[in-house]
Formats: structure tokens, C-alpha cells, sequence
């Protein structure tokens, strides 16, 4: 990691956070068709291409300590980009060490049980990197403007009413509490697309072919309640932005753009952990030294007894295992 590296990340993450205890209007507080300063596609291309190397190179680390977990809370109107977000900032990680969970309409049983219920039963195991696509903030999103949800749920009345919300902000955040305590960093995202934007994507996925399959008549009927999904928001994000688990907010009417910043922000939230790899204690050394010793004498005649150190130019007092010169 390079201070060019440090740079610019810090630089780009820290005017999308929600402060903690702030209070945010939107879209006044941030603007969906920032590009911070970059004008072009191609001139950020570089940007992101250094950030998949970073979060490929972080996430091995992590994997490999298996200490701690992350996770990636995507939240935004629809056609605000998540999923591309998704594809594009996750091409150079290991697969096996990524879980995407997308949730939509909660089936009968999850209804059955708590809200957080299903969510928690898809969290990142230690090392894992786990994307919730849309995610437990449904609840407080979706389910305010369109409060006949609740019924469904069949909580009890009492917990019902205009209290309902707040009492779902406290809950929300002693649990992202619980979680950053036990290990597993949140990064939430909030993907800020203005309503025009979509209402031109929206048109994209009814003009061309290939998107076709993407439209959806339910999505956009609900542009009828933008302003109350802004409101919604925007409550959201000042109720729930805390120091253990911030929001940040992306610009997302430029889909470049939006993945450098999410790329940035995952990618700083790694570097705050700064995993790293296992140290091997004496026993360990001693058991790779026998096991090289074991393969470097079943070396072919002519054939190098140890062809990656003869390739890497060490001795054998920098070996694992060797008490040096």
C-alpha cells in the first residue's frame, strides 16, 4: 500500500460519510451526479482498476488471518446500480471467500420469525466477505412507506405505531453493535440516484432488447412514492449512522464513478482492519523445514532441490525454520 494508494481513498471516502448524529436531507445534503472532480469514464478507469487490486489483495489477507469479517450492506433505489456495483468491484476477488445475499419479499417463514432474523442467518463467516443486496434496512425503508407490511409480519400491536420506526433505528443499531463487538466490520452504502436518472434506465431496460428481462412494471410504479422513499432515506441515515457502523452515501447517476467509490470505501474499511498473515510458530517452522527437506530429495537428477528459491534468489538462512548465518 502506497501513500499515492492512501491518498486518494482517504480522500474520495471521507466527504461520502454520514457523521454520526447528523441530520441529512435529501437530495439537498448530497448530490447524485457528483464525479468528484473526475470528468470522464476513462479517466477514473485506472482508479478502479488499483482498487479490485487492492480488495484482492486485502481479502486474501483477511481470508487468511480468519479473524475477522466484513460486511457490505447495499441500499438505493431501484436501477440505482447495485448490482453492476456488485459485479464490477468484485471481479478480482477470490469467489470463495464472497457471499452475496439478495433479499427480497420475505417468504412465510421468514415472516414467521423476527426481522432480522433472515439476515442474520446469511452474515459472513470469519474471513469471509459477505454484499447484502438490499438488506436489513428494508424494514425501515420499504416497510415505512408502505406500513401495511406490518400486518404481515404479524408483530404485536403495541409495537406498532409512530414509535414503531425509531424503536427499529435502536434495534438496528445495537445489533450492528453486537456484530462490529464480535468481529464483523459494516459497510453500508447507500447508492444516491436521482429520479430522472432513473426514469432514463428505466426506459433503457423498455427500449433495449437485452434489458428487457430487467424491467419490472412493480418498480416503476413505486416512482409514485419517491418523496416518500427520499424521506424515508433520509431519516435512515441520520438515525443509523454511527461510529461503528457509518454510512456513506455514493453518487450513483454515473456508474463508473459510483463503483471507484465503493471500491474506496471497502477497500479503507480493509485497510482499518489491516489483516494479516499468519506468523508460523516454532513447531510450524520446524515441520516446514522437514516437509522441504522430504521434497527437495525427491528432486529429479539435474533438477533444481528447490526451484522457488533458486527462482526468488534466497539463501537458506532466510528459509523458514533456519536460524539464519
Amino acid at each position: 500500500m502506497s501513500d499515492l494508494d492512501t491518498g486518494w481513498i482517504a480522500g474520495l471516502v471521507e466527504p461520502l460519510r454520514v457523521k454520526p448524529g447528523s441530520k441529512v436531507t435529501l437530495p439537498k445534503d448530497f448530490e447524485p451526479g457528483e464525479k468528484s472532480g473526475l470528468s470522464k469514464k476513462k479517466d477514473a478507469a485506472g482508479l478502479l482498476r488499483r482498487g479490485v487490486e487492492l480488495l484482492a489483495e486485502y481479502q486474501d489477507r483477511l481470508s487468511a488471518q480468519g479473524t475477522y469479517a466484513v460486511l457490505a450492506a447495499l441500499q438505493g433505489m431501484d436501477a440505482a446500480g447495485k448490482d453492476s456495483t456488485i459485479r464490477h468491484v468484485m471481479s478480482g476477488v477470490n469467489p470463495q471467500g464472497v457471499r452475496v445475499s439478495s433479499f427480497k419479499a420475505p417468504s412465510a417463514e421468514e415472516l414467521d420469525h423476527d426481522y432480522l432474523w433472515r439476515h442474520a442467518r446469511r452474515l459472513p463467516a470469519r474471513g469471509e466477505i459477505g454484499i447484502f443486496n438490499r438488506s436489513h434496512y428494508e424494514e425501515v425503508l420499504v416497510v415505512r412507506v408502505h406500513p401495511e407490511n406490518l400486518d404481515r409480519e404479524k408483530i404485536p400491536l403495541e409495537s406498532r405505531g409512530q414509535d414503531a420506526w425509531k424503536r427499529r433505528y435502536r434495534e438496528i443499531n445495537d445489533w450492528e453493535h453486537y456484530l462490529a463487538d464480535n468481529g464483523v466490520r459494516l459497510v453500508k452504502l447507500f447508492l444516491n440516484v436521482s429520479r430522472e436518472e432513473q426514469r432514463v434506465r428505466f426506459l433503457k431496460r423498455i427500449d433495449l432488447p437485452e434489458k428487457n428481462w430487467k424491467f419490472s412494471a412493480s418498480d416503476a410504479r413505486e416512482r409514485q412514492f419517491w418523496e416518500e422513499y427520499q424521506r424515508a432515506y433520509s431519516e435512515m441515515l441520520s438515525h443509523t449512522s454511527t461510529e461503528w457502523a457509518p454510512w456513506y452515501v455514493l453518487p450513483a447517476d454515473h456508474k463508473w464513478f459510483t463503483r471507484i467509490c465503493a471500491a474506496a470505501v471497502i477497500v479503507k474499511t480493509l485497510m482499518e482492519i489491516d489483516p494479516r498473515y499468519p506468523v508460523p510458530d516454532e513447531a510450524a517452522r520446524q515441520e516446514l523445514t522437514l516437509a522441504r527437506a522430504e521434497l527437495e530429495a525427491e528432486a529429479p537428477p539435474g533438477a533444481p532441490a528447490d526451484p522457488v528459491m533458486a527462482e526468488l534468489g534466497k539463501d537458506v538462512g532466510s528459509r523458514p525454520g533456519s536460524s539464519g548465518p
